[in-house]
C-alpha cells in the first residue's frame, strides 16, 4: 500500500487519455493505491509481493514530482526494520488485532497495532 492516498493536479494541454479528452485546466485526482494496483503494469497487481520486480509504484511519485526524501525514507524503514526483527525476531500483529487508522485523504495513517513478541 502507498503511504500516499490523493494528489490532485491541473491540466496545463488538452490531452487524450484512453478514449476521454482532457482539457486544459481541469483538475484530475491521482489516486495512488489504485494506480498501484494497475493490471496493465502489474501482474496480481491486488497481491502483496515485496519482492515485485520491476516495482514501478507510485508511492515516492514519479516526474517532477518524485519526492526528494524517497531514498532517504527507504533508507530509514530498512534499518528500523532490520534493527527491530534484530532484538524482536518474533515480533507479530496480536492476533484478531490489526491497524486502527485515522481518516486522512492525503496518506496512510495507523495510530495503534497491536502487537505481540517474547521479551527478551
Amino acid at each position: 500500500m502507498s503511504p500516499v492516498i490523493s494528489f490532485s493536479r491541473t491540466a496545463t494541454a488538452d490531452t487524450e487519455l484512453r478514449g476521454r479528452t482532457i482539457h486544459a485546466g481541469d483538475v484530475l485526482l491521482n489516486l495512488y493505491p489504485s494506480a498501484n494496483r494497475d493490471g496493465d503494469v502489474f501482474d496480481d497487481p491486488h497481491e502483496f509481493r515485496v519482492d515485485r520486480a520491476p516495482n514501478l509504484h507510485l508511492a515516492f511519485g514519479t516526474g517532477p514530482h518524485f519526492c526528494l526524501g524517497a531514498n532517504l525514507a527507504r533508507t530509514e524503514i530498512r534499518i528500523l526494520l532490520e534493527e527491530l526483527f534484530l532484538r524482536l525476531p518474533d515480533l507479530r500483529v496480536a492476533p484478531g488485532a490489526g491497524p486502527e487508522r485515522s481518516p486522512n485523504s492525503l496518506v496512510t495513517t495507523v495510530d495503534h497495532l497491536p502487537v505481540v513478541f517474547t521479551p527478551n
